[in-house]
């Protein structure tokens, strides 16, 4: 699987979720784009990634 570019393995049954959280990012500040759609944070827990999957993570930072 390709995050951000970058390839890495995909664990069996991955989530959106897992994925966010095993980088330490909040869920709440985060848009998944999964092979070109964006996914509703309200499926990050179900939604599974594999191999052969896109995905890019964009955190959103507060600032004045």
């Amino acid at each position: 699987m390709k995050v951000n570019g970058q390839t890495q393995p995909c664990p069996a049954l991955l989530t959106v979720q897992a994925l966010v959280q095993s980088r330490g990012l909040d869920p709440q500040r985060v848009a998944v784009e999964k092979n070109g759609h964006i996914i509703p944070r309200s499926r990050f827990a179900e939604e599974t990634l594999c191999d052969a999957d896109t995905v890019e993570i964009v955190q959103f930072v507060g600032g004045g």
